[in-house]
């Protein structure tokens, strides 16, 4: 029997994961912890959604106990993020976003950039009212991928928005605008693709993986 532990499970993305899981995963075992909690029990992987101090707590669990290790947490130091790619000892996955609708995001923005290179190019955000970073994890993801500066990335905190991230290229002579955005509807989407990630990061021997790794595993190629 496969035991997960939920980091930050009480909280509304934990509860949405352990809700997929129990519909994904019938037979297996959940726990939850929240931050600062010791955790006796065995456990074969650990899926973090929560914030920094909360995720090395749990990689350092992952560690321990040589469990898998799934973070999607964000505005993480940079340096912890270098220790999870120096990874060897236990399979670690970490993506600032999870949503598999955001990797082709991504790939669709690098080759934009690529193919219009004297364009200017703008990026804009928007998130609920009680997001904690801004610009977000995602944001500065996609900023990375375009080489573009993360100062210049604009951004809103209205409502209830889960997340909208658009790219804009205008021409040199301003008289054409390309925007490509992407817009997730729904949060629960980031726990069903974390669910997809975990169930196959299982499989996976040790080292560290991201959304590239499981894309490229999805079509038949190896890392």
């Amino acid at each position: 029997m496969t035991t997960f532990l939920i980091n930050g499970g009480q909280g509304k993305m934990g509860q949405m994961i352990t809700d997929i899981l129990r519909q994904a995963a019938p037979d297996a075992k959940i726990l939850s912890r929240e931050q600062g909690q010791n955790i006796d029990e065995k456990f074969d992987i650990i899926i973090d959604f929560t914030l920094p101090k909360g995720a090395m707590e749990a990689f350092l669990l992952a560690k321990q106990n040589k469990a898998a290790f799934l973070c999607g947490t964000t505005n993480l130091p940079i340096e912890f993020i270098d220790e999870m790619r120096r990874t060897k000892d236990f399979a670690v996955f970490y993506s600032p976003n999870v949503s598999t609708g955001m990797y082709l995001f991504r790939e669709l923005i690098k080759k934009a950039a690529a193919d219009y290179p004297d364009y200017q190019r703008a990026m804009h955000e928007v998130h609920h009212a009680q997001k904690k970073d801004a610009p977000s994890g995602t944001a500065k993801m996609l900023a990375a991928a375009v080489d573009f500066p993360t100062d210049l990335i604009t951004y809103e905190r209205i409502g209830t928005v889960p997340g909208t991230h658009s790219f804009t290229l205008t021409s040199p002579t301003g008289d054409e605008k390309i925007t490509l955005t992407h817009e997730a509807a729904d949060r629960k989407l980031f726990a069903q693709s974390a669910v997809k990630v975990a169930l196959w990061l299982l499989k996976q021997p040790a080292g560290f993986y991201d959304m590239h790794d499981y894309f490229a595993a999805l079509n038949g190629e190896g890392k």
